[in-house]
């Protein structure tokens, strides 16, 4: 078990269920409903992303290939987790924060989800790369 995706999961499972919690009570009060949605969307892909590390803390790569696969899943699944939900909650709320740079993150969304999908495809490789 690799102890470092094993924390980092713990903690984006632990966020998700707050923010999932903060949004389904204290959201609804102060935005609309599309933004509730777009939150929504970034908790589901949080917790998808947070199961996914905790099933490649499981992995058990032995070969220098394999843990070069691992751990770039594990890159791509964190910062694809940061980018793509982290800038759905700031697009969410950007009607309260009023913070003047959110109306240009709107293409990060898309590189955080590639990030997603090339963590997918990195551990498509390191269990190819198993025997």
């Amino acid at each position: 078990m690799n102890r470092r995706i094993l924390v980092t999961a713990s903690l984006f499972g632990a966020i998700a269920v707050m923010l999932g919690a903060f949004g389904a009570h204290g959201l609804k009060k102060v935005v609309d409903a599309s933004s509730i949605e777009i939150w929504a969307k970034g908790v589901e892909y949080m917790f998808y992303h947070t199961f996914a590390l905790l099933f490649l803390a499981q992995f058990k790569g032995t070969e220098a290939s394999q843990r070069k696969f691992i751990n770039l899943a594990y890159g791509f699944f964190t910062f694809g987790i940061l980018l793509f939900s982290g800038s759905l909650y700031l697009l969410a709320t950007r009607s309260v924060t009023n913070i003047g740079f959110v109306d240009y993150i709107g293409p990060v969304t898309p590189i955080g989800g590639l990030l997603l999908i090339l963590g997918w495809i990195s551990l498509l490789l390191a269990a190819l790369k198993s025997k």
